[in-house]
């Protein structure tokens, strides 16, 4: 079965190929391919409860809403709701449900749908374009409220490029068809067409006797018939976005970081890749003084039984030909950055592929000032998670704070992929002037979406099998990504280190 986004994406980049100097178009219905509708049916009708002083909905959730947004009456009669009631509620729920209140508040997002808009919208000379049956009477309502929803995803819709119906007694196939009429009109290269209704894809196919747009079926909730959909559309589900990014598309003026290089496991596989940064995590070995690679403190996890740890001047020995960047996680301060002074003018790296970071509690004002002295040409980081809060209520204290670790040496902010309210974080510092770094990536989708982002860097395990990159993690709190698979492979490479 094929993938639809797969598809998307294979379809997209011949089209590139095929038409380099071409506006190339993908057009997105709105309800029920953009939108999930059943939570405006949820709205309006929990609202009907508050309005009236009704319990009929109190217990309804979203995932027992399997009606159009249309069609609600077999909704009420499996509510089991008497027969005058259902119709008092459906008059009502008929007057509201393109109110200005409804359309701002009530309409949600599929799930990845923006993000697969945000990436089609960052590439050149590629657009996306709204193709609905909505009447033009709810445009400013409609832009208002898909811009709403799109800003933390950086993903901006133009009044230019939405085409609504002009005649609300006009068929809905018809408009369809009218709109990818007139966007060829302006001189777009209609090259996808994704819709949640078969008849629409339909209407669609009959008018593209070239057969040059792609047809694309979300697959949601519709209320044409199944059997209309056209052989050559692709249904799907999920817009899943390493199904449309290959690894050969990532931007390239975003640093990537192998986050956890602890091990001689993660190290051989560090640098074999194509991955510039490698970070470790540096402490002192409290037995002979050493500097050392591990994750946890020794206060957090005692030392094991025959546990090793790899010497960083080891890991250093073995990345100084590689041309690598080296980015240092420094666990503590005081002697350790005495040791890291003498240790990184003996191997004479170059500023420009050296990289600290540190809690401002570990090295606090001397110690990033000190780095910053030494390394002047460095990216000297610290992680800011705490300040998001203070962002979100009180901006003007927290840059006063930004300012201070600014004068530091600290050039870069660290933030995790799971702080609350992380868009709007990014959205803050980017807007004065920061440069931030995103870390603790779960998975690739998670890499993905911060890519989208577009900050300085993002620091991950790496751990995507997807794209044959097998990172294990640093071992914090002695967890480990495991891909049995590649656990022989892994120690063949090692011994040749």
């Amino acid at each position: 079965m094929k993938n639809w986004i797969t598809e998307l994406a294979s379809h997209y980049e011949a089209a590139k190929h095929q038409y380099p100097n071409d506006r190339l178009l993908i057009l997105f219905d709105i309800d029920g391919t953009i939108l999930d509708m059943r939570h405006m049916v949820w709205h309006l009708l929990r609202n009907y409860d508050r309005n009236f002083g009704s319990t009929f909905f109190k217990s309804l959730t979203i995932s027992e809403i399997r009606v159009h947004e249309n069609q609600v009456m077999p909704l009420l009669a499996e509510l089991q709701i008497e027969l005058d009631e259902q119709e008092r509620i459906l008059d009502w729920y008929k007057s509201h449900a393109w109110s200005s209140s409804a359309i701002l508040e009530a309409h949600r997002p599929f799930r990845g749908v923006l993000d697969v808009l945000r990436w089609f919208q960052m590439q050149p000379n590629t657009f996306v374009g709204l193709n609905t049956a909505r009447p033009g009477r709810i445009r400013v309502d409609t832009l208002r409220s898909l811009n709403k929803l799109g800003r933390e995803y950086k993903v901006r819709f133009d009044d230019r490029l939405l085409y609504m119906k002009n005649n609300e007694q006009d068929e809905v196939t018809q408009a369809k068809v009218a709109g990818v009429h007139y966007f060829q009109q302006l001189g777009y290269r209609v090259i996808a067409f994704v819709d949640n209704e078969p008849a629409n894809l339909e209407a669609v196919s009959e008018y593209d006797v070239a057969q040059d747009i792609l047809l694309l079926h979300a697959d949601t909730i519709f209320q044409s018939k199944r059997n209309t959909l056209p052989s050559r559309a692709v249904s799907g589900q999920i817009y899943n976005l390493s199904d449309l990014i290959p690894e050969k598309r990532l931007p390239q003026h975003i640093q990537f970081v192998w986050h956890g290089i602890d091990d001689m496991e993660n190290l051989t596989q560090f640098l074999t890749s194509e991955v510039h940064w490698g970070e470790f995590d540096v402490r002192m070995d409290p037995i002979h003084g050493d500097l050392i690679l591990r994750p946890d403190s020794f206060e957090k996890t005692p030392i094991q039984k025959d546990e090793t740890w790899v010497p960083l001047d080891q890991a250093l020995n073995h990345l100084r030909p590689r041309n690598k960047g080296i980015k240092l996680d420094l666990k503590s301060g005081g002697l350790v950055i005495d040791r890291i002074l003498e240790l990184m003018t003996n191997y004479d790296f170059n500023d420009s592929n050296l990289w600290f970071n540190s809690e401002i509690e570990t090295l606090h004002e001397r110690g990033f000032r000190r780095l910053a002295t030494a390394f002047s040409g460095a990216i000297i980081q610290c992680p800011v998670d705490f300040l998001a809060p203070l962002i979100s209520a009180t901006p003007t204290k927290a840059k006063e704070i930004l300012d201070m670790f600014t004068s530091w040496g600290i050039n870069r902010f660290s933030i995790g992929w799971h702080t609350p309210q992380l868009r709007q974080f990014f959205d803050q510092m980017d807007q004065w002037g920061y440069e931030v770094n995103i870390y603790n990536i779960p998975d690739l989708e998670g890499f993905l979406q911060a890519v989208l982002l577009m900050p300085q860097s993002i620091t991950s395990d790496f751990n995507f099998p997807k794209w044959d990159y097998f990172g294990k993690g640093s071992g914090e709190n002695e967890f480990y990504y495991n891909f049995p698979s590649r656990q022989v492979m892994t120690e063949t490479q090692s011994t040749s280190l």
